[in-house]
């Protein structure tokens, strides 16, 4: 079996890690060893920030609906349940949206939520 010479691959792996660690601090963006140490705990911050991102979102939405819907004078549990009685199918991103950028049809949603809270 012939000799297989590993030099330009192994450099071109550590090459690639330190071009990806390019921002990191101190030691860990220079050294391999602590470079790739490095990239695998961000690629699992990333990993595992991409998943919380969801929720971040969810609960910017629901804090911009609530105080929204507070100048309504309704709380945001009150609203939401009196949208799900009305069989609004509208998710809290849209709601959010709305709330922000167009509180005249923001209103109507309030509207009817509270019509139906008043009918229970």
């Amino acid at each position: 079996m012939s000799r297989v010479k590993r030099g330009v691959t192994a450099r071109a792996r550590h090459k690639k890690v330190l071009r990806l660690t390019k921002g990191h601090r101190a030691s860990s963006h220079k050294l391999y060893r602590r470079a790739h140490e490095s990239l695998l705990h961000a690629l699992s911050y990333a990993y595992r920030h991409r998943r919380e991102r969801k929720g971040d979102m969810r609960r910017l939405w629901i804090t911009r609906i609530n105080a929204a819907s507070r100048l309504f004078g309704l709380s945001y549990s009150r609203f939401m349940e009196g949208l799900k009685k009305a069989s609004v199918v509208v998710d809290r991103k849209v709601l959010a949206d709305v709330a922000v950028k167009d509180p005249q049809a923001f209103s109507r949603f309030v509207e009817l939520a509270k019509g139906e809270a008043k009918k229970s």
